[in-house]
């Protein structure tokens, strides 16, 4: 996701979707560790997400 489309969510939904995104950063570490990975791209893009997340919602705080 952009940080546009981010902006656009409330904070519980971003909470979530920052939960998600850990969640899968988590179980991609497991695959990578036995050897499964299919995508290793996949986790520069759910780091940066990450930044994303954290970077509204800092936004939003300090909005307020």
């Amino acid at each position: 996701m952009i940080a546009k489309e981010l902006r656009e969510l409330s904070v519980e939904e971003l909470k979530a979707k920052l939960e998600d995104c850990r969640e899968e950063l988590f179980n991609l570490r497991f695959q990578q560790v036995r050897n499964m990975l299919e995508n290793p791209g996949r986790f520069n893009q759910l780091k940066k997400e990450i930044a994303r997340i954290h970077t509204v919602l800092t936004e939003m705080k300090q909005a307020n």
